[in-house]
């Protein structure tokens, strides 16, 4: 039953966000409940791990150094690339320049929960990778843009912390010393994270309700072109490396969904409410081709890595 539920995620994902659209009054009113739903959603996926998950995902350097160095390569490159070549317009040229020079974003990890990746590397992943943005974003935008835009460090270790490390944190302790009563509530796990993270992006499609209507065809298809193009290349790269089914997962899914919000909030603060269209687009349509994505990846049971 609950992995059926689960498997409908992103038809109740696109029915959430159609719904959000045409009523967005009542719906934005809920903007409070975004963090601590994700904090729900984090408290949930730690009560899948446990503390030698971390200790085993530490061991794997090489596989996070992969990860940043093919998010913060090829993503600003394929933005400038699908900027370039569908002659967005220059504000919509800079939204799109920085939602690929941005880090991972935390709803990466709840789409590696559902889509049975690595959540632990996962989360390391989005941490180095958040931590790494704040010196390569300005000079990614310096190469990319010829202006350096200075990265809110302290602001974005903080949410992390908050959001992320925590929840988590809190739910693996549980896991960790309660595991046996936990047992008969794992199946609903996935389900209490789908049900939040449907309710978020319900939420945010709402807030972006009055950007959404300013959307043109060409930046549809530069986000959701950008977007696919991060969680092919993602894929590929570890198994082309020959890594395990379970890995190559949790890299497409961090390179693919990147820390959106903060391109959004960098576009409004140092250039136009335009140039942050692209992220504003970008924060609704990963979360729909995630869920898409952790859908088709629920009933493919991710085989053991070649060498156990």
């Amino acid at each position: 039953m609950a992995s059926r539920l689960t498997l409908l995620f992103p038809i109740f994902a696109i029915l959430g966000s159609l719904i959000a659209f045409f009523y967005p009054t009542e719906l934005s009113t809920l903007k409070p409940l975004i963090i601590p739903l994700l904090a729900l959603v984090m408290f949930t996926m730690g009560l899948t791990l446990t503390l030698n998950d971390f200790k085993a995902a530490t061991k794997q350097p090489q596989l996070i150094g992969l990860a940043l160095l093919i998010q913060f390569f090829f993503m600003p490159l394929f933005a400038w690339i699908i900027a370039a070549s569908l002659s967005l317009p220059t504000e919509l040229f800079i939204g799109l320049i920085l939602v690929g020079s941005s880090a991972g974003g935390t709803a990466s990890n709840v789409i590696c929960f559902l889509a049975k990746g690595n959540v632990a590397l996962s989360i390391l992943m989005t941490l180095s990778s958040t931590l790494c943005a704040t010196a390569l974003m300005p000079v990614l935008t310096y190469l990319y843009l010829d202006q350096s835009i200075p990265v809110p460090i302290s602001a974005m270790i903080q949410s992390i912390i908050q959001m992320v490390f925590l929840p988590v944190l809190a739910g693996t302790l549980v896991n960790t010393w309660l595991a046996t009563y936990l047992h008969p509530v794992q199946n609903l796990l996935p389900i209490i994270s789908s049900l939040a993270i449907i309710t978020i992006i319900a939420i945010i499609v709402a807030l972006n309700h009055d950007n959404l209507l300013m959307i043109s065809i060409p930046l549809i298809i530069a986000v959701m072109l950008h977007n696919i193009l991060g969680l092919t290349i993602g894929y590929q790269i570890p198994k082309l490396l020959h890594y395990d089914q379970r890995t190559c997962r949790t890299l497409a899914i961090e390179v693919g969904m990147q820390n959106s919000g903060l391109s959004v909030a960098l576009a409004i603060k140092y250039f136009s409410i335009t140039a942050a269209l692209p992220g504003a687009l970008f924060s609704i349509w990963h979360n729909i081709s995630g869920s898409i994505l952790a859908s088709f990846w629920q009933g493919r049971h991710p085989e053991s890595p070649p060498n156990e």
